[in-house]
């Protein structure tokens, strides 16, 4: 071990001490107990700061902030990349990615990345994740859950508050235009 080398011993030296070439774990995992009566999906929640130009009707996000119930995390580092690819995600989602067809012949016009505008490093604000301490050990006997797809979520929701709370006025199309906005 890292911390402790009397402790550990080094993957060659475990498989040559085994007279093994590799090395094979098996178990067996039934579930969880009553899933009927428990959740063991991860949580978070979204919070956004928004700019928006009144005469332009342009937004700018500012600051954005996702906390999330993950369970153990077990690579902050690894958390904090999916966490912050995801609120870049949302950031499109909600202010960029559009697609745009043409109602002549039903031909996705901008179906090439030179037409299809994405974030950039411009576009991403101060952006800052928190993770809740615990596990969920009823879950899996890891107490881990998925960061997956949860941290893109509400990240459009947040930003089309934000540019309520800012405006007045509630935008129900994604994306968030200058147009929806004059």
């Amino acid at each position: 071990m890292q911390g402790n080398p009397a402790r550990g011993e080094s993957y060659r030296s475990l498989l040559t001490r085994q007279e093994r070439t590799y090395l094979e774990a098996r178990g067996e995992y039934a579930g969880a107990p009553s899933p009927a009566r428990r959740s063991y999906f991860a949580y978070n929640a979204t919070f956004a700061e928004v700019a928006v130009d009144a005469t332009l009707g342009l937004v700018r996000v500012r600051r954005m902030l996702g906390v999330y119930d993950a369970g153990r995390i077990i690579s902050p580092k690894l958390a904090e990349s999916q966490a912050f690819g995801g609120i870049v995600g949302g950031i499109g989602t909600a202010l960029l990615e559009h697609t745009v067809t043409d109602h002549r012949d039903g031909r996705i016009v901008n179906a090439n990345l030179a037409d299809y505008l994405v974030p950039v490093n411009a576009d991403v604000p101060d952006l800052k994740a928190i993770y809740l301490d615990g596990e969920d050990n009823d879950g899996n006997l890891l107490g881990v859950k998925g960061l997956g797809e949860v941290v893109q979520v509400g990240v459009a929701a947040a930003i089309g508050n934000a540019v309520f709370n800012a405006t007045g006025r509630r935008i129900r199309q994604l994306p968030i235009t200058a147009e929806a906005l004059l």
